[in-house]
């Protein structure tokens, strides 16, 4: 079975960054503005610190892509760190006071060390733009099969946005016009939300924050539109397209949680309440769904593991940043003395990133599950079995 996989290197204050990319058929058009408009996405964004202006951050090709197509070559991807100073003493010292909520004391214990830099330098969230690289690559794949990501920010503090008016799915799927929507209305918006009203909130409270010397975290969603039913699978625990993309979810730093669909509210109804009861519209037999469709999607676009033709939803939750302004109770890690934590550069929010980044690490479990169902050694054969398995599943039930 084809396995699209990824890995990543490089330290916050090193060389570069580094995403290296297997599996990818060959034969998909690179959309190299795309991937590196989603790392610019990743660095905006409303209560970002002075690194963003610092780099400013592209993805150079080195290896796997010949003429703007993949050649079905391993891919390797780098961006270059212009901040970088991790050989100088001076300007990365040694942190012997680790700060509450990151893994400095973790990681230095770990790696028996009193110094959290070595650890710090990895466990950065600088990190992530390697990751947004590798998604927004899987993304020229899944757009040659007409599925979209859209990621925004859902709540900030205790507003919540109201993003409800795009949730009814149109006859075919959802059309590109309503997707663009969406994105125009995001993009309109430097806290990276379509409701306007709700930005304005998202605003005021990080702005206090930053008052406060503190920090701000939030909620972000991410959905998926235009995904064929059966991707995924209820045969194995790791094949279940839901937990690996809470995985992929959780391993983005600093997020706390995950929730698909109706999420932990599910625990609180009835199931006759919960569970979105199955009609056929002929209409959209066409479409990925091939018509069968819901009034409501509490299930999140996955039920035993399976995409079902409705979009996909997603929530994680991200904690505020941990490098406070008036820092917090710390001990110095050689003396075992109390202490303020250690100081480092670092954001009153990186809430909007957030949702950039969630966007496009689901993007790439959506490619990995896709080439897996309709795995091919080139984008063309993937078509061919995309395209045969949606013409045999509409003529159900088979003679």
């Amino acid at each position: 079975m084809a396995s699209l996989s990824y890995r990543t290197a490089g330290e916050s204050h090193g060389k570069a960054l580094i995403a290296l990319v297997e599996g990818m058929p060959a034969g998909v058009p690179v959309d190299l503005d795309f991937i590196n408009n989603e790392l610019k996405r990743r660095q905006g964004g409303y209560g970002r610190g002075g690194r963003q202006k610092i780099e400013t951050d592209t993805a150079d090709f080195l290896t796997g892509v010949r003429m703007g197509k993949t050649i079905a070559s391993p891919i390797a991807m780098l961006i270059q760190n212009r901040d970088y100073r991790l050989d100088d003493p001076a300007a990365t010292p040694p942190l012997h006071r680790p700060r509450p909520g990151h893994a400095d004391l973790a990681g230095s214990i770990k790696w028996l060390t009193t110094d959290c830099r070595e650890t710090l330098e990895r466990a950065s969230a600088r990190e992530t733009a390697a990751r947004v690289a590798a998604g927004a690559l899987a993304r020229c794949l899944l757009k040659q099969f007409g599925i979209e990501v859209f990621g925004f920010v859902r709540a900030v503090g205790t507003v919540t946005a109201r993003v409800d008016a795009f949730d009814a799915p149109q006859a075919g799927g959802f059309s590109p016009g309503s997707i663009a929507q969406l994105v125009q209305s995001r993009d309109a918006s430097d806290v990276y939300c379509p409701d306007e009203q709700a930005s304005q909130s998202f605003r005021d409270f990080i702005t206090q924050m930053k008052q406060n010397k503190d920090t701000a975290g939030g909620v972000v969603e991410a959905r998926v539109f235009n995904c064929p039913i059966g991707l995924g699978s209820c045969m194995t625990w790791d094949g279940r397209l839901d937990s690996r993309i809470a995985a992929a979810v959780m391993a983005i730093q600093a997020f706390k949680g995950v929730e698909i669909g109706m999420g932990f509210e599910c625990a609180k109804l009835p199931g006759s309440q919960v569970h979105d009861q199955i009609a056929y519209d002929a209409a959209q037999k066409d479409s990925p769904s091939l018509g069968f469709v819901r009034k409501t999607n509490n299930a999140g676009g996955l039920e035993g593991g399976m995409t079902n033709g409705q979009p996909i939803i997603v929530r994680g939750a991200m904690k505020p940043i941990s490098t406070l302004g008036k820092p917090l109770a710390s001990i110095d890690l050689n003396t075992k003395q109390p202490s303020e934590a250690g100081w480092e550069r670092s954001d009153i929010s990186a809430i909007a990133a957030a949702s950039v980044i969630m966007e496009n690490v689901i993007a790439f479990e959506i490619a990995r599950a896709l080439i897996e169902k309709f795995s091919g050694d080139s984008l063309g054969e993937m078509k061919q079995n995309y395209d045969l398995f949606l013409a045999t599943a509409r003529k159900l039930p088979l003679s």
